[in-house]
């Protein structure tokens, strides 16, 4: 191909197309090691010497790409600097594994643009298995979830930010991604006749129904109901303090961590719970009694080790809910569900948003609550207005009294027919006597006369005198 003005700098090539190319040496890839050029296409001559120019500024003020980087290369530095909790990391690889690096894994971060990421984000809420649209005979599409695709999409534009930062890309194009919309969550608290059930279900092993009465009573979390031990009980003071969480990823040991907000917090108890606590301590003493050990504060409330050494493992506590549920057949055989059970019961209780979010642990100041609990937020405020009208006095009408002539008039002449002072059938004065008599004019007397005709209580036919209505006739209209 022919080439103008090549040197170090940079040159313009005249394509068989015949466009015209700008080419800049912009070093080495310092992954591979390979030399990289920029490269612009113009369709004049003219055009190529300006983005020649453009691109040696880059260059120049070091505002191009280092290196072609792939985005699994862009994710892989990603998570090498990343704070991520154990847990978190872990379910980020297992999506990394899973949906990004068979289809995204190759492909140059640079080429990828809002339109491929969109795509790709609506496809795998179709299927996650990228199927197409024509699934091969045998296969049944599932889609997946939208909070899932959100985790796959904040993964992608951490990671490229991260490369755009450290100039290996110019521009973020997840940034300009609209991410999957957030599905409402809808808690799936059991119904009070399954609550019962499962309390008295449970209550056969003594042990493991306190566990679950207390993840009711309290709405604590998995990792915190496994982390507890018995120094995080204040029995004077009725309290139970969440100080700690217990995580049991797949790929590492069990171990003890800070809670989901980073901050501890306490619960109040209620004496029927303290009492069950005291018993099951008491339980706990005899046996480790047996065992020629103490029971010491820093023994974990819940264990499945003789001497409750060790806590109990959430995945374990999990797996036996979802049997003892299933058994049941309850509508959910989630374990959270009973944190669904506890707040929805506060809120329907009428127990105010910022007191319910704080025995959660939900920050925010109750953002997070009301949210997720709208529904039984909204009972709890029918609740509310129910009780405000229980509390205001009601209302007593004072009784209007005439407000013009005519009514007076006619409350004149209503007053002698109540009193029996115009008994039925007599006969009223004329419309011009009234007038004289209260000195108005003949229409407003005559407008009197219509109301207590209206009312039933006179009859007035044409030519003739009005007379008082029968009691049988009251409320009649002539």
């Amino acid at each position: 191909m022919p080439r103008h003005a090549r040197d170090h700098r940079g040159y313009i090539e005249r394509l068989p197309s015949g466009s015209h190319r700008a080419v800049v040496p912009a070093g080495s890839d310092p992954l591979t090691g390979r030399r990289r050029p920029l490269r612009e296409t113009c369709e004049t001559l003219d055009e190529a010497k300006i983005a020649l120019t453009k691109l040696q500024r880059q260059v120049d003020e070091q505002r191009h790409p280092k290196t072609a980087i792939t985005v699994r290369e862009a994710i892989e530095q990603w998570l090498e600097v990343v704070d991520l909790e154990v847990t978190t990391r872990e379910r980020y690889e297992d999506l990394i594994r899973l949906y990004i690096e068979p289809r995204l894994g190759q492909l140059q971060a640079g080429r990828l643009d809002a339109e491929l990421l969109e795509r790709f984000y609506a496809r795998l809420q179709r299927c996650r298995e990228l199927c197409g649209g024509r699934p091969p005979k045998g296969h049944v599409c599932r889609p997946l979830s939208s909070s899932t695709t959100r985790k796959i999409h904040y993964i992608i534009r951490g990671a490229l930010d991260r490369a755009v930062r450290w100039r290996y890309l110019s521009v973020n194009p997840a940034e300009f991604v609209e991410a999957p919309t957030p599905r409402r969550t809808r808690p799936d608290p059991p119904s009070p006749q399954e609550a019962a059930a499962l309390i008295n279900d449970a209550w056969r092993d003594p042990e493991w129904g306190l566990l679950l009465w207390l993840t009711m009573v309290t709405g604590c979390r998995r990792g915190e109901l496994c982390s507890l031990r018995w120094l995080h009980l204040d029995v004077e003071a009725a309290t139970l303090w969440l100080k700690r969480s217990t995580a049991q990823p797949t790929r590492t040991g069990i171990f003890e961590k800070n809670t989901k907000t980073d901050s501890d917090r306490r619960v109040a108890l209620d004496p029927f719970t303290l009492e069950l606590l005291a018993e099951h301590r008491q339980r706990i003493a005899a046996q480790c009694t047996q065992l020629g050990v103490s029971l010491t504060d820093d023994t974990f409330i819940f264990s499945a080790a003789p001497d409750n050494s060790t806590p109990v493992l959430p995945r374990s506590v999990t797996q036996r809910y979802r049997r003892m549920a299933a058994r049941l057949k309850l509508r959910s055989t989630r374990l959270h569900s009973l944190r669904h059970y506890s707040a929805t019961e506060l809120l329907a209780a009428g127990v105010d948003l910022r007191t319910v979010a704080g025995r959660l642990g939900h920050g925010s100041g109750g953002v997070t609550t009301l949210k997720v609990y709208a529904a039984w937020v909204e009972q709890a405020d029918r609740r509310a207005a129910e009780t405000m009208a229980q509390i205001i006095p009601k209302p007593q009408p004072i009784p209007r009294g005439p407000r013009g002539p005519y009514e007076s008039i006619a409350a004149d002449l209503r007053a002698q027919i109540a009193s029996g002072e115009l008994q039925a059938g007599d006969t009223l004065p004329t419309v011009v006597q009234l007038a004289a008599q209260y000195t108005v004019a003949a229409g407003t007397a005559h407008r009197a006369m219509a109301v207590l005709q209206a009312e039933g209580l006179i009859r007035v036919q044409r030519g003739k005198r009005a007379v008082v209505s029968s009691a049988d006739q009251v409320g009649t209209p002539a």
